[in-house]
């Protein structure tokens, strides 16, 4: 029995996904920049193609401007790089204008095939710090946008934010039905309110189990007012090895560089550093025995360098496999793994885990992409 109930109760898989460290974060010792591990184009493209080749159904692009590149750039330029793997895009809402993100999304579908996916954030652009209702309002209303222009022949719209009338929509229909899956991470009632009217599945960083539960929990009850589900995901970094003793000696190894100063300067940097979801991150830093560990295998050293996603699954193949099940009854059905370095951890987990999981792509398993290129004005429909 999951934890709430979930769009997918009978799915026995789960969306198995990677990182690309788009954002300047890739490290041999956490807190240590090294050039070679730069987010250049070639380092990105390498860790999305061996993520592809180990097997993995998503990759997350992130979105951030101090450091990395574009994520939308970086999409396009691997469609034609992969086959089989989907693209987690992420989306920072109103960077750009809500029309013509519909149109460069449905561009990015049709050139992946229906490999598209969209992760929906809300944080302040560069150079902006604005209030959260009014940042979680504006997502509102561009998600609602991006719907219409995805399922209506026209774009009528009038909000607080944005008004439009009359605007059809032949540029923008996607290649799936009904556009791209939405995921969404927040914590912020304003967060759980736009997530639970309108995304498909809540992100979750890394925290102890029954305080996963509870997230859920408040998600699902404002799912539950507009006649919903969801599926959950949880977002999680990886130390997987032979024996428990390899994957914590690994895991003290990462941090055994790392000059705590520079890596609150790393923290502070990000444009989320301040967000509801950070502060619980490094709650559950304080709450961690002296080595780290805040539940049996979930190691907070990550978030000592780290904003955001804070703690990794360390220990063997079988007691990661045993947490991956434990998760996967709660109701998770789309895991987002990561490790440092990425290439090589992707490896590791492709080696030791990636043979024993049922995996699946949920746009798949949602019915959204068509077996054969659907009639819209960029495949084979009426050209407009």
């Amino acid at each position: 029995m999951t934890v709430v109930p979930v769009t997918s109760p009978d799915l026995t898989g789960a969306e198995v996904s990677w990182f690309s460290a788009l954002c300047s974060d890739d490290y041999q010792f956490l807190g240590v920049p090294d050039g070679n591990l730069r987010s250049s184009w070639e380092h990105c493209r390498d860790i999305a193609l061996e993520a592809e080749k180990q097997g993995f159904r998503n990759i997350l692009a992130p979105s951030s401007y101090q450091v990395g590149q574009d994520t939308l750039s970086f999409v396009a330029g691997m469609a034609p790089l992969t086959s089989k793997m989907n693209f987690l895009a992420a989306i920072r809402c109103g960077e750009m204008q809500p029309i013509m993100l519909a149109r460069t999304v449905a561009t990015l579908d049709h050139m992946l095939q229906g490999r598209l996916t969209l992760n929906v954030i809300s944080s302040d652009f560069p150079g902006e710090v604005a209030e959260s209702s009014f940042r979680y309002q504006r997502s509102r209303e561009v998600v609602e946008i991006l719907k219409q222009a995805w399922t209506q022949d026209e774009i009528n719209y009038q909000g607080e934010v944005y008004n439009f009338e009359g605007l059809t929509t032949n540029p923008a229909k996607p290649y799936q039905t009904g556009g791209p899956l939405l995921y969404f991470g927040g914590y912020s009632p304003a967060a759980l309110e736009l997530c639970g009217q309108h995304c498909d599945v809540y992100l979750m960083w890394p925290e102890p189990k029954e305080n996963l539960a509870q997230r859920m929990k408040d998600v699902n009850e404002v799912a539950e007012r507009y006649n919903r589900t969801l599926d959950y995901g949880l977002r999680v970094h990886m130390i997987v090895r032979d024996t428990e003793a390899e994957a914590r000696e690994y895991a003290d190894y990462i941090v055994s560089k790392l000059d705590d100063e520079y890596g609150k300067l790393i923290r502070d940097r990000a444009h989320d550093s301040i967000s509801l979801g950070v502060a619980h991150q490094a709650k559950a830093r304080e709450l961690a025995d002296k080595f780290g560990y805040v539940e049996p295998h979930l190691w907070t050293g990550v978030g000592r360098a780290r904003s955001g996603c804070g703690a990794a699954l360390v220990g063997s193949a079988d007691q990661i496999l045993t947490q991956i099940e434990e998760y996967k009854k709660m109701g998770i059905r789309a895991f987002i793994f990561s490790g440092y370095p990425h290439i090589d951890e992707c490896k590791h987990f492709g080696r030791l885990i990636m043979p024993e999981l049922e995996t699946v792509s949920l746009p798949h398993a949602y019915g959204r992409v068509p077996t054969s290129t659907p009639a819209t004005p960029l495949g084979v429909g009426e050209r407009v």
